[in-house]
């Protein structure tokens, strides 16, 4: 057992609820569903109760056998109550290993045989659902479920009034949470997290956060298996902020929860922004009290930024854009308002914070980095992660002594913004930035709720398209917002559903450029077997 350091430099996320309580115990926490692992909490709690369920179960994890430093895997159907048993894993010192709702059984099976015998902690529905087939017995130490029960699995709700625990926190660089890369180029990473890791992390949000001046309701939608969702947590709590949590991203259900709790503060992936576009037009006027905007995991666009800030009522709003990896955590920010929203440049991810992040920029074919000829963004954080759990040499090989690099290619300005262009893997020869050509025609077609531009089968550049209720595509109007662009192939139309996503939203580009090669390779060979049989 290791005693709590007096330091901000540690996060805790078993202990960092009663911490809170301390000082705002009755800020509250609203939920736009109820919590299937703890049904008579209905959907308002505070922090107070939101700690109380998390040293219950914590007492019923150690009851069932969980001990420190084992690794707890939680598999289960998407819902805000993750995030109390992930806190509750980590009271007694084990190490919560969170995986996506999204991912299918055999990548699950995959991620178990890594951790090599771990505890899952999972539902009844997965169980019965895609963990159907799982041989289960052979890929872990035991089996638990938060929600309902199935043979082999042992209920947590059978250890009711387990004894009290006191919380185990273990040295502030041992494991203490484990997240996944976004999948987008495989089998996800398992990231391995550390109390000073987190911290560092959070001093950084809590950096931001202070430039809310008054107590804002904050209204998020962010994957509950994400560190983001628990550094959030953590900043939010800590400063008694309100907090409103949707489950259903769907912009129609996100419109009344806005118009109900009217958030001063709204975070969600940028994929998220971009669908929510359709709520802009409600006549409640359901994002007219947010003053700040904050979007992070991936790049936004600048019209999304634009469209979004002209439709609150309150003074100056900001919009947020936060570069980061899932590795290091936030590395570079900016701002943007409504005067240069529009007319911003969407690669440029702003600048490192001076004193805790800072990037270079080097070579990859000896000559200087430009936008023509990108250069390797290398990154410099406190909060960069232990390693990849079970693939020590896979992460190595991205450390440089104290840098990082984490596979994205850009340019600096010479006023020093960062500009990220795209992911090495995504590059297209003849084409600077595949995410530059989707900002200039996202903004041009307002009928686009997607716009994907991956490679094809002989690296042509596919335009992959959504539109708005899947109405079809203009071509008139796609011609004349792609003439002044880098050559693209005839544009491909997909429903959003039809699209590979990650748990925060993603597009899983390489994921989707596969299953175009296939398609388009059976459609050459259904040509060509008819001419062969002539």
């Amino acid at each position: 057992m290791f005693k709590v350091p007096q330091s901000k430099k540690f996060l805790y996320l078993g202990v960092m609820s009663d911490r809170a309580a301390v000082k705002h115990g009755n800020t509250p926490i609203t939920l736009d569903h109820d919590m299937e692992a703890f049904p008579e909490a209905g959907r308002k709690l505070t922090v107070r109760e939101f700690a109380g369920h998390v040293a219950e179960t914590a007492n019923r994890l150690w009851a069932a056998g969980v001990r420190p430093s084992e690794h707890v895997a939680i598999y289960k159907t998407s819902n805000f109550d993750i995030t109390v048993l992930a806190c509750a894993v980590a009271r007694i010192g084990a190490v919560p290993v969170m995986l996506s709702p999204h991912l299918d059984g055999p990548t699950i099976d995959k991620l178990l045989q890594r951790l090599q015998g771990s505890t899952l902690l999972t539902d009844e529905a997965k169980l019965s659902g895609e963990l159907a087939g799982s041989p289960l017995a052979e890929l872990t130490t035991r089996v638990l479920t938060a929600v309902g029960s199935y043979p082999g699995a042992v209920p947590l709700a059978d250890f009711a009034g387990a004894p009290e625990r006191q919380p185990v926190l273990l040295a502030p660089d041992q494991p203490a949470l484990m997240t996944h890369t976004s999948g987008t180029t495989g089998i996800p990473k398992l990231v391995v997290h550390s109390a000073r890791s987190l911290g560092a992390r959070g001093n950084w949000q809590n950096k931001v956060v202070r430039m809310i001046r008054k107590r804002e309701t904050v209204a998020m939608h962010v994957s509950y298996v994400h560190s983001r969702m628990y550094l959030g947590l953590a900043v939010l709590q800590l400063r008694g902020m309100p907090m409103v949590f949707m489950n259903d991203a769907s912009p129609a259900h996100v419109a009344d929860v806005l118009v109900k709790h009217r958030p001063g503060v709204l975070e969600t992936h940028p994929n998220s922004f971009l669908e929510w576009e359709a709520m802009l037009d409600d006549p409640r006027r359901p994002i007219s009290n947010v003053k700040y905007f904050n979007s992070t995991f991936d790049a936004i666009h600048p019209s999304t930024m634009h469209k979004f800030l002209h439709a609150t009522d309150r003074d100056h709003p900001v919009f947020l854009q936060v570069y980061g990896q899932s590795e290091c955590g936030p590395l570079a920010a900016r701002t943007y308002r409504r005067r240069n929203a529009l007319k911003a440049d969407g690669r440029c991810q702003g600048y490192p914070t001076p004193g805790m992040t800072k990037y270079r920029l080097v070579s990859r074919d000896g000559k200087p980095p430009t936008k023509e000829s990108p250069g390797y963004i290398d990154v410099s954080t406190a909060g960069r992660a232990l390693t990849y759990f079970g693939e020590q040499e896979r992460f190595d090989k991205q450390v440089i002594g104290e840098w990082w690099r984490g596979g994205d290619v850009g340019y600096r300005t010479r006023w020093g913004c960062l500009h990220l262009l795209d992911r090495e893997v995504d590059v297209i020869p003849g084409i600077d930035s595949t995410l530059e050509v989707e900002d200039a025609v996202l903004h041009r077609l307002e009928e686009l709720t997607e716009l994907v531009i991956v490679p094809g089968p002989d690296q042509e550049a596919i335009p992959v398209v959504c539109t708005r209720g899947d109405r079809p595509l203009d071509p008139a109007r796609w011609a004349a917002a792609v003439a002044d662009q880098p050559p693209l192939a005839e544009p491909l139309q997909r429903t959003l559903a039809e699209l590979p996503r990650t748990a925060t939203a993603k597009i899983k580009r390489l994921e989707l450029a596969r299953l175009l090669a296939e398609s388009i390779r059976a459609e050459r060979d259904a040509v060509q077997e008819p001419q062969a049989s002539r």
